[in-house]
Protein backbone atom coordinates (compact mmCIF):
# COMPACT_ATOMS: atom_id res chain seq x y z
CA UNK A 1 0.00 0.00 0.00
CA UNK A 2 1.44 3.36 -1.02
CA UNK A 3 0.87 6.29 1.35
CA UNK A 4 0.98 9.88 0.22
CA UNK A 5 1.13 12.66 2.75
CA UNK A 6 0.80 16.17 1.44
CA UNK A 7 2.56 18.62 3.70
CA UNK A 8 3.27 21.99 2.16
CA UNK A 9 6.04 23.47 4.26
CA UNK A 10 4.56 23.29 7.77
CA UNK A 11 4.65 26.57 9.67
CA UNK A 12 5.37 26.71 13.34
CA UNK A 13 2.55 29.02 14.44
CA UNK A 14 3.23 28.65 18.17
CA UNK A 15 5.58 26.63 20.33
CA UNK A 16 3.01 23.85 20.69
CA UNK A 17 1.18 23.98 17.35
CA UNK A 18 2.25 22.99 13.84
CA UNK A 19 -0.09 23.38 10.84
CA UNK A 20 -0.13 22.15 7.27
CA UNK A 21 -2.85 22.25 4.64
CA UNK A 22 -4.58 19.10 5.84
CA UNK A 23 -3.04 18.08 9.14
CA UNK A 24 -2.79 19.92 12.41
CA UNK A 25 -0.69 18.82 15.37
CA UNK A 26 -1.19 20.31 18.83
CA UNK A 27 0.69 19.51 21.97
CA UNK A 28 -1.50 17.20 24.09
CA UNK A 29 -0.79 18.13 27.71
CA UNK A 30 -3.70 16.01 28.95
CA UNK A 31 -2.21 12.94 27.26
CA UNK A 32 1.23 13.72 28.68
CA UNK A 33 -0.30 13.93 32.18
CA UNK A 34 -2.06 10.59 31.67
CA UNK A 35 1.21 9.00 30.55
CA UNK A 36 2.88 10.18 33.76
CA UNK A 37 0.05 8.74 35.89
CA UNK A 38 0.12 5.41 34.05
CA UNK A 39 3.91 5.06 34.34
CA UNK A 40 3.74 5.85 38.09
CA UNK A 41 0.81 3.60 38.92
CA UNK A 42 2.05 0.63 36.89
CA UNK A 43 5.65 0.99 38.07
CA UNK A 44 7.27 1.09 34.63
CA UNK A 45 10.77 2.26 35.65
CA UNK A 46 12.23 1.80 32.16
CA UNK A 47 9.95 4.51 30.76
CA UNK A 48 11.10 8.10 31.11
CA UNK A 49 7.94 10.25 30.78
CA UNK A 50 10.01 13.40 30.27
CA UNK A 51 11.28 11.90 26.97
CA UNK A 52 7.78 11.11 25.70
CA UNK A 53 6.20 13.93 23.73
CA UNK A 54 2.45 13.90 23.14
CA UNK A 55 0.48 15.42 20.28
CA UNK A 56 -3.15 15.47 19.19
CA UNK A 57 -3.65 15.29 15.42
CA UNK A 58 -6.61 16.62 13.50
CA UNK A 59 -7.24 15.92 9.84
CA UNK A 60 -5.66 12.47 9.67
CA UNK A 61 -7.32 9.79 7.56
CA UNK A 62 -5.96 7.01 9.79
CA UNK A 63 -8.47 4.76 11.53
CA UNK A 64 -6.29 4.24 14.61
CA UNK A 65 -6.91 5.90 17.96
CA UNK A 66 -3.24 6.56 18.62
CA UNK A 67 0.24 5.71 17.45
CA UNK A 68 3.74 5.88 18.83
CA UNK A 69 6.69 7.19 16.83
CA UNK A 70 10.24 6.00 17.32
CA UNK A 71 13.44 8.04 17.27
CA UNK A 72 16.00 5.85 15.50
CA UNK A 73 19.58 5.58 16.75
CA UNK A 74 21.01 7.21 13.61
CA UNK A 75 19.07 10.42 14.35
CA UNK A 76 20.04 10.30 18.03
CA UNK A 77 23.72 10.15 17.05
CA UNK A 78 23.47 12.70 14.22
CA UNK A 79 21.59 15.24 16.35
CA UNK A 80 23.26 14.34 19.67
CA UNK A 81 19.87 13.84 21.32
CA UNK A 82 18.85 11.19 23.87
CA UNK A 83 16.22 8.57 22.97
CA UNK A 84 12.65 9.87 22.82
CA UNK A 85 9.20 8.89 21.63
CA UNK A 86 6.16 10.73 20.35
CA UNK A 87 2.69 9.49 21.19
CA UNK A 88 0.17 10.87 18.75
CA UNK A 89 -3.54 10.61 19.51
CA UNK A 90 -5.87 11.04 16.57
CA UNK A 91 -8.53 13.45 17.76
CA UNK A 92 -11.25 12.13 15.45
CA UNK A 93 -11.22 8.73 17.20
CA UNK A 94 -9.38 9.13 20.52
CA UNK A 95 -11.39 12.07 21.84
CA UNK A 96 -14.67 10.12 21.51
CA UNK A 97 -13.43 7.40 23.89
CA UNK A 98 -14.36 7.28 27.57
CA UNK A 99 -11.55 7.82 30.09
CA UNK A 100 -10.94 4.11 30.70
CA UNK A 101 -10.65 3.39 26.98
CA UNK A 102 -8.23 6.30 26.57
CA UNK A 103 -6.03 4.91 29.35
CA UNK A 104 -6.10 1.47 27.76
CA UNK A 105 -5.03 2.91 24.39
CA UNK A 106 -2.16 4.79 26.04
CA UNK A 107 -1.03 1.66 27.92
CA UNK A 108 -1.03 -0.17 24.59
CA UNK A 109 1.20 2.51 23.03
CA UNK A 110 3.59 2.47 26.01
CA UNK A 111 4.02 -1.29 25.60
CA UNK A 112 5.76 -0.66 22.28
CA UNK A 113 8.68 0.89 24.23
CA UNK A 114 11.47 -1.63 24.89
CA UNK A 115 12.98 -2.08 28.37
CA UNK A 116 16.17 -0.29 27.30
CA UNK A 117 14.25 2.85 26.19
CA UNK A 118 16.44 2.98 23.10
CA UNK A 119 14.17 4.92 20.77
CA UNK A 120 13.20 1.71 18.96
CA UNK A 121 9.74 0.09 19.01
CA UNK A 122 8.51 -3.41 19.85
CA UNK A 123 6.04 -5.18 17.54
CA UNK A 124 2.51 -6.20 18.51
CA UNK A 125 3.45 -9.87 18.73
CA UNK A 126 6.54 -11.91 19.45
CA UNK A 127 7.04 -15.50 20.56
CA UNK A 128 6.76 -14.62 24.21
CA UNK A 129 4.25 -11.77 24.26
CA UNK A 130 1.03 -10.52 22.75
CA UNK A 131 0.76 -6.77 23.21
CA UNK A 132 -3.07 -6.69 23.26
CA UNK A 133 -3.36 -9.23 26.07
CA UNK A 134 -0.61 -7.56 28.05
CA UNK A 135 -2.35 -4.17 27.65
CA UNK A 136 -5.59 -5.69 29.02
CA UNK A 137 -3.74 -7.16 32.01
CA UNK A 138 -1.93 -3.89 32.79
CA UNK A 139 -5.13 -1.89 32.43
CA UNK A 140 -6.74 -4.08 35.13
CA UNK A 141 -3.70 -3.44 37.35
CA UNK A 142 -3.99 0.30 36.65
CA UNK A 143 -7.70 0.29 37.60
CA UNK A 144 -7.05 -1.56 40.86
CA UNK A 145 -4.19 0.85 41.71
CA UNK A 146 -6.47 3.86 41.23
CA UNK A 147 -9.41 2.57 43.26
Amino acid sequence: MHHRLQIDTPKKTQMSKVKSQKLEWNEAKDVRQSIGEIVNKLDLPHINPSRIFCFRTQGSKSRSHARIWSFPKIFQIALNIKPAYVIEVLSKHFDKLDDDSKKKVLIHELLHIPKNFSGALLPHRSRSRHLGRLADKLFKEYKSATS
